[in-house]
Parts: structure tokens; C-alpha cells; sequence
């Protein structure tokens, strides 16, 4: 579905990518862990099309996306959606029209179909009829929710999260986990989470990769993550138990 080869970012003289090599398979979700500066959501945004990389390849279902024209790109990121690390809701809209804008503004949908559909999102992740609510009468933990379901209007075939539990107490964070798994396996859609929280990342990953100094250093199942002997990974696992 994604195939990364030997991609590179640059960033003035710092090297933030270094010849990385990744694919990503249907239905899963990859879990890309790693220190602070370590090349986590630049990866991200890189698969996205948010960034244009200095070297390298990204193929989303055999079509080269580092070539592709504005236009071109535009048409292929309709495969994504996003949760940003801080949702990034619109405070003068209401929830149903943040959840709809990509529906308004890409289709000829009717104002009921739109609403139709927004409420059946709402109802995905658990927060049917707060249709007319502001961002600001949410919890941070509501505001990831519609989050999500904004980034899941337009059934997209992958959904990128981006530290999706920071700033959430330890309860609403494990409820936001159970929701990525929940949307992933109901809806089908292959999910690559960045984060840097080890509980979060053992309980939803299918995969995990850890990236240090731009490359990456580990790529495996949680289960062998746990038993892993490799320094950076066991600095990690020392945090998390």
C-alpha cells in the first residue's frame, strides 16, 4: 500500500531522514516511535505529501507521490485523512461543520447529506449529537474524538495520527488507543501512528518502528520489542515499565 525507498530530508545542514526504507501494509497499524527531533513527523508529513523529501521515493499503491504535480497531489491525498497532535479544530465553526468542511469543499453533496454523514461519524467514535457544539465547550479528549471523525469523513483508505495521546490524563489517552483500534478494524483503514508513548504504542500497533538520528534502528512486533536488547529500544521500554 506504502512503499518508502531510501527516502532523505534535509533541513539546512542537519539531517533530519537518512536513506530510510519502509512499507506499510494494508489493514495494519505501524506505530513510529523515537526521541524528539528524531524524524517522526517529518516521515509523517513526508508521506502526506506535506513535504517535499531531498532524496528518495514514497509509492502509495504504486503511484510515485514525490513526482506528482500540485494537482495530481491534491487528487491522491483524498486516500488520507489526519489527527493532528492538537486536533486543529476551527473555533468559529461548530463541530459538524469542522467535521464536514472536506465534504462541503470537495463533493456535491446536499447540506442533509452532509449532516447525515457527519452524524454517522459522530456516532463512530462515540459522541453522537454534539453536532452544534464549539471546540470550546469540548474536553481535550472530545476534541481528538471529532478530530478523528473529521479525519475519517471522507472514508479514507489511511489515517495518520499524530501524537495522538499528548496532553491527555492516562484514562481519556487509553480511550483514544481503544478508538484507534476500533476505526482501524471497523473501517478497514491502514493507520500509522507517530508517538512518543510506549504504553499507547505496544497496545495498537500491529508493528513498530523506532527511528534514531534519521534512520531506522528497530522494526518488529510489539512482542519483540519487548524482548529486544537493543539500547535505544530498552531506554524506551525502561520508560514505559
Amino acid at each position: 500500500m506504502i512503499r518508502i525507498e531510501k527516502l532523505k530530508k534535509y533541513f539546512d545542514d542537519k539531517v533530519v531522514l537518512k536513506n530510510v526504507n519502509l512499507s506499510i501494509n494494508k489493514g495494519e497499524t505501524l506505530v513510529i516511535i523515537g526521541q524528539s527531533g528524531c524524524g517522526k513527523t517529518v516521515l509523517l508529513k513526508s508521506i502526506i505529501g506535506l513535504i517535499q523529501p531531498d532524496g528518495g521515493h514514497i509509492f502509495v499503491d504504486d503511484v510515485e507521490i514525490t513526482t506528482l504535480n500540485r494537482k495530481k497531489l491534491f487528487h491522491y491525498r483524498e486516500k488520507f485523512g489526519m489527527l493532528f497532535q492538537n486536533s486543529a479544530l476551527f473555533d468559529s465553526m461548530t463541530v459538524e461543520e469542522n467535521i464536514g468542511l472536506a465534504l462541503k469543499e470537495h463533493t456535491k453533496l446536499s447540506a442533509e447529506e452532509i449532516q447525515k454523514r457527519v452524524e454517522k461519524k459522530l456516532a463512530v467514535v462515540g459522541l453522537s449529537g454534539i453536532n452544534d457544539k464549539m471546540p470550546s465547550e469540548l474536553s481535550g479528549g472530545m476534541k481528538k474524538r471529532v478530530g478523528l471523525a473529521r479525519a475519517i469523513i471522507m472514508d479514507p483508505e489511511f489515517v495518520l495520527f499524530d501524537e495522538p495521546t499528548t496532553g491527555l490524563d492516562p484514562i481519556v489517552a487509553d480511550t483514544i488507543n481503544d478508538l484507534i483500534i476500533k476505526t482501524s478494524k471497523e473501517l478497514g483503514i491502514t493507520s500509522i501512528v507517530v508517538t512518543h508513548d510506549m504504553y499507547s504504542a505496544l497496545k495498537v500497533g500491529d508493528r513498530i518502528v523506532m527511528l534514531h538520528s534519521g534512520q531506522i534502528v528497530f522494526e518488529d512486533t510489539p512482542a519483540k520489542m519487548r524482548k529486544s536488547n537493543h539500547p535505544m529500544v530498552k531506554a524506551f521500554m525502561k520508560s514505559y515499565i
